[in-house]
């Protein structure tokens, strides 16, 4: 369903350790942004019957009923570049992405 590359899985360990009683890194997709749908990140300290969970390693990345249909097949990854660095997704089901790439549509 949602890859994580082996360098957004460190990084996900490594912020995961400063955040108390949290059990995984949550992906979501919300209504927003200039192409109708942005991608959202948190720490979740537990789980819902309905959420998905991918285990890499021994990270746990969380995705709720809702956002799994519309994440089938992405790709996280996590990018450190001279522009800025932070968690990038790449989404089979983005038909187009807003100029900056911080939402997309279906």
């Amino acid at each position: 369903m949602v890859t994580i590359t082996e360098i957004a899985e460190q990084k996900i360990k490594e912020l995961i350790k400063e955040e108390e009683n949290s059990v995984g890194l949550r992906i979501y997709v919300k209504g927003g942004g200039c192409s109708g749908y942005q991608y959202g990140m948190s720490f979740e300290d537990k789980t819902s019957d309905d959420d998905t969970i991918i285990e890499k390693g021994d990270v746990k990345v969380i995705v709720d009923s809702q956002s799994a249909p519309m994440l089938s097949g992405a790709e996280v990854d996590y990018v450190d570049s001279l522009q800025g660095s932070g968690f990038a997704i790449k989404n089979p089901q983005a038909k187009s992405t807003c100029g900056c790439g911080s939402s997309f549509s279906t």
